[in-house]
């Protein structure tokens, strides 16, 4: 497994080793030893799983303390494009973000720690998309911000008309209005 520290503190691309053959392929997601040298201990409690159709975008969610959390990322099938942004405030690249291209064919996964908004849109027919979290859901805590704030300039790849995005994520804030670390 390979770690790639991004331009932002924290943010890890994660690059699996992968075994193919003539049957399909294997490889490691997570193993808690390799990711603990590379970035550190981390408790994920839960497992979460999507699937979205082409144009979907989820996001900019994130959750405040005490229920903030971090999150590994990975598509099984299809592609996304997926965005982290620092909401730490006192970060020197706060209101920065990174964007990766994650898929089933590249394997690739984001580490994404708290105090950073994540969002992804769904740049193939499907996808299913994976992501581990170390804490617990909380509806309270929950806060998102709108995907197109102009001051973020998130390059989404697909024109406004084709993204479908919930109700909920409609009224998220821009980030100048937002709660954030």
């Amino acid at each position: 497994m390979r770690f790639i520290k991004t331009e932002i503190g924290g943010l890890y691309i994660i690059e699996p080793k992968v075994w193919e053959d003539d049957r399909g392929y294997f490889f490691e997601s997570f193993k808690e030893q390799i990711f603990e040298e590379n970035i550190g201990k981390i408790n994920f409690v839960q497992d979460n799983e999507s699937k979205s159709s082409y144009g979907v975008l989820r996001g900019l969610h994130y959750q405040l303390p005490p229920f903030a959390q971090s999150k590994l990322v990975r598509v099984v099938f299809g592609k996304v494009i997926d965005v982290a942004v620092d909401i730490r405030k006192n970060s020197p690249t706060f209101g920065k973000h990174v964007s990766v291209e994650l898929s089933g064919e590249n394997k690739k996964q984001l580490f994404i720690p708290k105090g950073f908004a994540h969002g992804y849109i769904v740049i193939s027919e499907e996808v299913i998309f994976q992501y581990k979290v170390d804490n617990y859901y909380s509806k309270e805590h929950e806060r998102g911000i709108l995907f197109n704030d102009p001051e973020l300039k998130i390059d989404w790849k697909l024109n406004e008309e084709e993204i479908l995005i919930s109700g909920k994520d409609k009224l998220n804030k821009s980030l100048n209005q937002a709660e954030y670390f």
